[in-house]
């Protein structure tokens, strides 16, 4: 989510800091001395800081208030990095924000959680959920966790972990006269892929897997795509079809047996999961804790089940 600023709230603040009152301020911008009250006060309120020091006939700005007024003389190019630290400064200092994809908060975050809550009795986390389309936006969260390659400019960033990609359905299909035995017997069923950010030929897709293990996916084979992993998976888990399986995200299904692994053919994904935050928010001791606790999860993973023979 893009920070949303309230630009002629700005002006108006500004003007009050640079003219060191309300009134002269309103008469510059044309407006009643109200008006520009209660800019400031919202504009105080949307950052959760007081900006300025109010007197009977002259107004001061806090310290926040100078460092804001002076991002807006100069520009309007850093207000909003300006606003992300004020506001983050403004949130209670036990919580922890992380923004990640929905399939993945779903599928592998919420399930180890409880263990980070029974760790850091004294932490709270909280999580926003975005496609990754756009910037990681530090106003709105601590830690960003994406897919993708790992080019975040301006960002500090840790690999978190890759994948491996095979395909994976519910124990049901592997029976009957149509069930999984080998890769021609896909044009029996439905394939079932998420809408993930486009890498071109080098995705993980259901080509890229039999390219990498030199298959031939049979023609005219029927496919499916959901909007989000979670969909794919608890689809497979249904029956519905059978998905391309990105281990971090379907290892728990595999573990319990609500999903096996028809194929043993197994590739290397070219994407990876990371985290990214900006520099200041690295230095945080709670955000360093969260680091230390999600590298541990990923790093104790179990080992990837082998694939299940049909079974009539």
């Amino acid at each position: 989510m893009i920070l949303s600023l309230p630009y002629s709230t700005l002006r108006a603040f500004e003007a009050v800091v640079r003219l060191g009152g309300f009134s002269t301020a309103a008469v510059e911008l044309g407006v009643s001395q109200s008006a520009v009250s209660q800019h400031v006060k919202s504009l105080e309120e949307w950052l959760g800081q007081e900006l300025l020091v109010r007197g009977a006939r002259q107004s001061a700005a806090t310290p926040y208030g100078s460092m804001l007024a002076a991002e807006i003389a100069q520009g309007l190019g850093g207000i909003s990095d300006m606003c992300a630290r004020i506001r983050e400064n403004a949130r209670d200092d036990k919580t922890i924000i992380i923004s990640c994809l929905p399939g993945f908060a779903f599928s592998w975050l919420f399930p180890r959680l409880l263990r980070f809550d029974l760790a850091h009795p004294d932490l709270s986390i909280s999580i926003t959920t975005d496609t990754g389309q756009r910037p990681f936006s530090a106003a709105e969260a601590d830690i960003g966790i994406r897919y993708g390659l790992g080019d975040y400019p301006g960002l500090e960033v840790d690999h978190l972990m890759g994948e491996h990609l095979f395909p994976v359905c519910a124990p049901a299909l592997l029976k009957g006269d149509q069930g999984l035995t080998d890769v021609a017997s896909l044009v029996h069923h439905t394939l079932l892929q998420d809408e993930i950010q486009s890498y071109g030929s080098a995705g993980p897709s259901w080509d890229y897997w039999a390219r990498a293990c030199n298959l031939s996916l049979p023609k005219g084979l029927r496919t499916r795509q959901f909007g989000q992993s979670n969909m794919v998976i608890q689809a497979a888990i249904e029956g519905i079809g059978v998905a391309l399986g990105r281990e971090p995200l379907v290892l728990d299904a595999l573990c319990d047996g609500r999903l096996v692994r028809p194929f043993a053919e197994v590739t290397t994904s070219p994407i990876s999961y990371w985290l990214v935050r900006r520099k200041q928010t690295g230095q945080s001791a709670k955000v360093q804790e969260f680091l230390a606790w999600i590298k541990a999860e990923a790093r104790a993973q179990p080992n990837l089940p082998g694939p299940v023979t049909r079974s009539d």
